[in-house]
């Protein structure tokens, strides 16, 4: 969530930062938060003052009963359990406006980087590299990733769906395999600077909100009633809560994960869209790259966070470009954020595989992630600051194994195996008919 101070502080800057997202409502959202926040300062000073005044008068009864003024004594007590009894209302009012103001602050979005691109929604977002295509596409390639995988036998969606129900698929041998590499592939590539872990997918309210999942896209989730618990839609999710409610230690910044898991949407609104195939699925596996750091470390971090991703891609031979999300398509937590896109020529569209984004102090303020800083001689500050958290996308599955299936769609109807994935695919270079 956004800092309470810049309501205080700078809240005609902040209204104008977010203004730049296009939605009004987030802009009465905002002023709400500010009149909460004025009420529970008037709230805090009536309580400090009334507090006051019943500790002089405590003092001023047991003068008075001293001095045998019971009378005066007496009508000072009536007075002070009046005013304890307002106190008592100014406490009941604080925790109910308290708890207006942070229902308010959980959905106004983060502030835009100031260099991010305006814009009203996707159609305005910039490419900010490439697209690396060829020249032309071979008629063999324009058929669509389902009609080729099912004759191949490594889909079997209309089983999946007898299993579980729509928007479930299911990868058979080769298939399967392919989905597997390209998880150990970008596992690989990015081993080298960060620590893998293999979180819970199961988690609670509380983490599931340190991210700004809840309570907006609570529509969106698969949640376990009886247990409290939610299916992770991402391991962004679990990650950036391994440290929640810690201090860090300064030299150790920044941290670096990532992680394999399977990943749940419900997809809510999504019926009939891009459902055919690996295009759309309730249930995925995807790897994902995350880091928390300091503010300064951040801009480095997400640009080389783009470039691994980037990276997963080109080594695929796969043909791409990369996109600056523009201010009014950012996702509520998104500080800047860019998106690479995979070009399907069987679907004749331009796929979403990777999204990597910087979330500034957003997401570390709701899981009260904080380090202590550094001064000039490198001795530890008083007090603490709010991590910076960044994530990424290294390979969602889905899309990079339709985009695959496409583009190295041969003539015959089999698949070529890129180069990049033939050490995890236990031999096989083509996939052809069982």
């Amino acid at each position: 969530m956004i800092d309470v101070r810049l309501l205080r502080n700078d809240y005609d800057a902040t209204r104008d930062a977010l203004a730049r997202r296009g939605d009004p409502s987030v802009l009465e959202s905002l002023e709400r938060a500010r009149r909460l926040d004025i009420r529970i300062r008037e709230i805090i000073a009536e309580r400090d003052a009334t507090r006051a005044r019943v500790k002089a008068l405590s003092k001023d009864v047991g003068m008075l009963r001293r001095d045998g003024k019971i009378d005066e004594a007496e009508a000072l007590q009536t007075e002070s359990r009046e005013l304890g009894t307002r106190e008592q209302q100014l406490d009941a009012e604080h925790d109910e406006v308290a708890e207006r103001l942070r229902d308010e602050l959980l959905v106004i979005p983060n502030l835009p980087y100031g260099g991010a691109p305006d814009g009203a929604g996707d159609a305005d977002n910039p490419v900010v590299k490439g697209p690396f295509v060829p020249d032309t596409f071979a008629e063999h390639q324009r058929v669509p990733h389902w009609e080729t995988a099912t004759d191949l036998g490594i889909l079997d969606n209309e089983r999946a769906t007898k299993i579980a129900q729509s928007m479930w698929t299911m990868q058979r041998g080769a298939g399967a395999t392919l989905a597997r590499a390209l998880c150990q592939f970008a596992l690989d590539r990015n081993a080298d600077a960060h620590e893998e872990i293999r979180p819970p997918t199961l988690v609670s309210s509380a983490t599931l909100t340190a991210t700004g999942q809840l309570p907006k896209f609570a529509d969106d989730a698969f949640a376990i009633e009886r247990d409290d618990l939610w299916c992770i839609p991402t391991a962004e999710v679990p990650l950036t809560s391994i440290y929640a409610d810690e201090i860090l230690d300064r030299t150790d910044l920044p941290y670096r994960f990532m992680a394999y898991t399977p990943c749940y949407r419900r997809e809510a609104g999504s019926a009939g869209r891009d459902t055919r195939g690996m295009l759309r699925s309730h249930e995925f596996d995807k790897v994902e790259i995350l880091a928390l750091s300091t503010p300064e470390q951040a801009p480095a971090l997400l640009d080389d966070m783009v470039a691994r991703a980037e990276s997963l891609v080109s080594g695929l031979g796969l043909p791409y470009r990369i996109i600056e999300i523009c201010t009014g398509d950012m996702g509520q937590s998104h500080h800047r954020s860019f998106d690479i896109e995979v070009y399907a020529p069987g679907a004749d569209a331009w796929l979403e595989v990777s999204s990597v984004s910087w979330f500034s102090d957003y997401q570390a303020r709701r899981a009260n992630i904080r380090y202590r800083p550094l001064d000039e001689t490198g001795q530890p500050q008083k007090g603490t600051e709010f991590v910076h958290t960044l994530n990424g996308s290294a390979l969602a599955v889905p899309r990079v194994w339709a985009a695959i299936v496409e583009n190295y769609r041969n003539a015959d109807g089999s698949v070529t195996v890129p180069e990049a994935l033939r050490p995890y695919m236990r031999g096989i270079e083509t996939i052809v008919a069982a």
